[in-house]
């Protein structure tokens, strides 16, 4: 049967994964925009991959059912890539909890039903994840294992305790990584690994988005303290997911990979650390 692997957002990162672990199977890409779909279709298509294309909200249940249906359409899903997202520069608290968190926890879900035996997923986080001072025990159920449903509706992500869109990012980011973990378990229970990879700056539009942005101060000195002293780049992400999804990760799963030049090194015990 044929392996498919599905790649939700069509930014670069997802692109620089799916070219490292493609060849010889079929690639669906989706992404909210059809434009965006199309345009890095055409890039892999050009490349060498057999890749369709469709549109999906990782806000909309149906819509990531619809999408789960496309793909097992085509084949067994044999790969995930959750690259899809909002910056806490492009959208208010509510839209990143909705988009970044629910989304996320229903993409796992969702094609948690369907992986196949020897499958994988990789869900791109964030180093902002690692910002967030730690939660309780309880929290950190609270993130990994509340019915995707009643998500949205825990005290903890209420307005009155999000204080603003980097917040909502943050804790989203952390729930990603708590999220991966307790799915590892049932996506285990089908023979099937999924793991989290946190970048730091990685120039995308989304990363340029941010340095352009209010808090761009911060992310070029960010940049500068940081060990490696300079963005990342989306291939090497895809470096990581292609280990994290292929035969040499094999005994990798419910992990999260902060790759991030040292740049939370530096801000839990360095020169980034809040005075």
């Amino acid at each position: 049967m044929t392996q498919v692997i599905v790649v939700i957002g069509a930014g670069s990162i997802g692109q620089a994964i799916v070219r490292r672990i493609s060849a010889g199977k079929q690639v669906l890409l989706a992404d909210l925009r059809q434009e965006n779909a199309d345009a890095a279709a055409k890039t892999l298509s050009d490349a060498g991959f057999n890749v369709t294309t469709t549109v999906v909200d990782v806000a909309s249940r149906a819509s990531v059912h619809s999408l789960v249906d496309a793909a097992t359409k085509l084949g067994e899903v044999f790969g995930v890539i959750h690259a899809a997202g909002v910056s806490p520069s492009q959208a208010s608290p509510e839209t990143i909890l909705k988009v970044d968190l629910y989304g996320t926890a229903l993409v796992l879900e969702e094609f948690g039903n369907v992986i196949a035996r020897g499958g994988s997923g990789v869900v791109i986080a964030s180093q902002s994840g690692h910002r967030l001072p730690p939660l309780s025990s309880e929290q950190n159920a609270i993130l990994a294992t509340t019915p995707v449903e009643e998500l949205l509706a825990v005290p903890m992500l209420q307005r009155d305790q999000i204080k603003d869109s980097l917040h909502a990012y943050q804790i989203s980011k952390r729930g990603n990584s708590l999220r991966v973990m307790a799915e590892a378990v049932r996506w285990g229970k089908r023979g099937a690994r999924v793991n989290t990879i946190s970048p730091g700056i990685i120039i995308t539009p989304l990363a340029n988005d941010e340095l352009k942005g209010p808090r761009g101060p911060g992310y070029r000195r960010m940049l500068e303290i940081s060990v490696a002293g300079r963005a990342g780049t989306p291939d090497e992400v895809g470096t990581v997911g292609a280990l994290l999804m292929g035969p040499d990760g094999a005994f990798i799963t419910g992990s999260d990979f902060l790759m991030d030049g040292g740049v939370t090194a530096a801000y839990w015990f360095g020169d980034l650390a809040p005075k």
